[in-house]
């Protein structure tokens, strides 16, 4: 052992806490590197409109009838959605009736009216309904009430809602047709993660998670940060969990298109309670 291991230099005072101000002034804790650059709700929504129109856009006229979700083709698909636009714009111009709609049931029948009719007559009219939609939002208050089928949420939390739709679908028809899953851009991705994140609270308790329960989640790569969240009701001794997963893939398993089992996750804590949270995370999608 030489004299320097027996006497080790004496760092200058304050130097670790001088580290660690200049590395949160170069990166905000739980973000990530770069960061995506912010984007309003209503551009969230329109890039995921984007997405959703050029993929229809692609699509030959044998694809549209291609079976997707429940007992719906691509062409009755893109007819629901049709239908959720419409139901949009009542509840943006202030109709009471769409409250507490539906979200299946009230847009079965502009889903149905879509058979037989040519596809690019449903793909022109799908584009109209969304440019409506986006029409009537540009000049709204993102934080005026949104009340429709069950939801009542800020404006621009429910724009992420639409993205978050709007690729769900958009990646239903992509796998019908054998194609590969799209990923949103960085920046909608955070708005997505942001609110699925929001709402981890509100899913626990629909399904009657025991807590309070702790949860540090961390979800990775573009799009991703670090949230930390208390579920659950006050039934339990305190606990936490720390859950590590990809920010796709947990979008993916808000959407109800993954299974918790699917997810690469690396958890801290009770991985029952874990498993639960996950699991609870999968009743916010609305299909």
């Amino acid at each position: 052992m030489t004299a320097a291991d027996r006497d080790p230099p004496v760092l200058p005072a304050g130097l670790r806490e001088r580290v660690l101000a200049a590395s949160l002034r170069a990166r905000d804790a739980g973000r990530p590197v770069p960061d995506a650059p912010e984007i309003p709700a209503a551009e969230a929504f329109s890039r995921a409109a984007s997405a959703f129109y050029a993929t229809l856009c692609f699509l030959g006229d044998d694809d549209w009838r291609i079976p997707v979700l429940r007992d719906l083709d691509v062409q009755g698909l893109v007819g629901h959605l049709i239908g959720v636009e419409h139901d949009v714009h009542r509840a943006l111009e202030g109709d009471p009736e769409v409250a507490g709609a539906s979200h299946v049931e009230s847009t079965q029948a502009a889903a149905v009216r879509q058979d037989g009719r040519p596809p690019d007559q449903t793909r022109a009219d799908w584009r109209r309904a969304a440019d409506r939609t986006l029409d009537l939002v540009r000049s709204a208050d993102p934080g005026a009430g949104v009340a429709i089928h069950g939801l009542r949420l800020p404006l621009g939390a429910f724009l992420v809602v639409r993205a978050f739709e709007l690729w769900t679908h958009e990646n239903d028809i992509r796998q019908a047709a054998g194609w590969a899953a799209s990923v949103p851009d960085p920046s909608t991705l955070r708005l997505m993660t942001d609110l699925a994140a929001a709402l981890l609270p509100h899913a626990a308790a629909r399904v009657g998670l025991p807590g309070p329960l702790d949860v540090h989640l961390v979800l990775t790569g573009p799009g991703g940060g670090t949230w930390d969240v208390t579920v659950g009701s006050s039934v339990l001794a305190p606990a936490a969990v720390s859950i590590v997963t990809d920010a796709v893939g947990y979008c993916r398993l808000v959407a109800n298109r993954v299974t918790p089992a699917d997810l690469d996750v690396h958890v801290t804590g009770d991985p029952r309670r874990a498993a639960e949270v996950l699991a609870a995370a999968t009743t916010l999608a609305l299909d």
